[in-house]
């Protein structure tokens, strides 16, 4: 079989980096090996460990008649990056293939980090809630002055956990906490507050009210991807509703979903199709700005999540990275089509300029020194990131 890089045609080889050493602990790397076959592409899936550096080698798995085989490979044209937090080891080699191959995934950062930047870029700063990084408990006071609720979270939460909602009544205040509710005097919230951000980094920002008629909190995951021409795409919009109770409507603390179209009918009536069609135009526009935030370190899919208020205002609640999607709505092998599409894309771009290397070395040289400290940069901002939350 050859391999792309390794005469600049043939099989495209695409590396599906994961921390875990078995593919069958992972769900969606069956769709990506059976989407892959489909589209005519070679797709096998490695861990760090198996990352052979000295002899530009690595022992990954094929799937194969329902099993997956190992395999020694060359590097791949493309890596998918579905990989968590490694060890130092890893981390290293990870750096190491990141350098000198394109991957499909970036870390975005964390929440504060994501707004300061949509913030910077003005675009869609008007969708942004008011958020302050909560240093200390004068922070909260101050923010309490100004809003009648305000809501608390971890910089680096997920699914809405450790999320507080803060109400000013009288002298005192009430919580929510994944809908328990608690009264606590100013001397006991302020404690509750130094003893939680000792804990982890928190910011604090107003509270923003998207209730459906039946009084449930709810927002709506938009989920993008680029395709096969390096274009975004929606795969998915739906609908998060909460417990009844719940501040959060994330569905790993409680929430379900329901189908996109009836529920706006539901909600919206007559108004229905026009907030469908704002959705979808703000996922495009905002995932093309987004994209452009983050010079020289395209994104591939993202998950983004928004609020309507009762004055049909729509509001930024959180941008995620690798998001997934909701089992009922069975799109497991459009996202992995997505995914393979656009892997391929970044190879052939790759090949292309691969090509123009050996016409134009020393300018493709430049070009890739800039790509590399483009990149190191990028990565430092996240290693700046982690170290912060930590």
């Amino acid at each position: 079989m050859s391999y792309g890089n390794e005469a600049g045609c043939g099989k495209i080889l695409i590396g599906m980096l994961h921390h875990r050493a078995d593919p069958e602990k992972v769900k969606k790397s069956y769709a990506y090996s059976v989407v892959a076959k489909s589209e005519g592409v070679e797709f096998f899936y490695f861990t760090p460990g198996k990352v052979d550096i000295e002899n530009q080698k690595i022992t990954g798995k094929y799937y194969e008649d329902g099993v997956w085989i190992d395999k020694e490979y060359p590097f791949p044209d493309v890596i998918y990056n579905a990989s968590s937090p490694l060890s130092e080891k890893g981390e290293r080699t990870v750096d190491y293939l990141f350098d000198i191959i394109p991957f499909t995934s970036h870390s975005i950062g964390d929440k504060l980090s994501v707004y300061n930047r949509i913030k910077k870029g003005e675009d869609f700063k008007q969708y942004l809630i008011p958020t302050i990084e909560l240093s200390n408990v004068q922070d909260l006071l101050d923010m309490i002055n100004l809003y009648p609720k305000i809501i608390m979270k971890p910089i680096s939460g997920h699914q809405g956990e450790s999320v507080l909602l803060i109400e000013k009544e009288g002298y005192k205040f009430k919580i929510n906490d994944a809908g328990k509710i608690s009264i606590y005097t100013k001397e006991e919230l302020l404690d509750l507050v130094l003893l939680k951000i000792q804990e982890q980094a928190y910011i604090v920002q107003r509270f923003i009210s998207c209730q459906i008629k039946s009084g449930h909190v709810s927002d709506y995951r938009l989920h993008v991807q680029k395709n096969g021409e390096g274009k975004w795409v929606i795969t998915s919009i739906y609908p998060r509703i909460g417990s009844f109770g719940s501040i959060t409507s994330n569905l790993g603390s409680g929430g379900y979903t329901a189908y996109f179209n009836s529920f706006l009918q539901k909600e919206f009536n007559d108004d229905w199709f026009n907030v469908k069609r704002t959705l979808e135009h703000f996922s495009l526009s905002f995932s093309t700005h987004f994209d452009s935030l983050y010079d020289g370190l395209p994104l591939d899919e993202l998950g983004i999540d928004v609020g309507i208020d009762e004055n049909q205002k729509l509001w930024l609640f959180e941008v995620n990275w690798r998001p997934g999607i909701p089992i009922i709505f069975n799109s497991e092998l459009d996202v992995a089509k997505n995914t393979i599409h656009y892997a391929k894309y970044l190879a052939l771009n790759n090949r292309n300029l691969s090509s123009n290397c050996g016409l134009e070395k020393r300018n493709c040289l430049y070009y890739l020194r800039r790509l590399f400290f483009k990149k190191r940069n990028a990565k430092v901002e996240n290693q700046q990131s982690n170290l912060h939350r930590g």
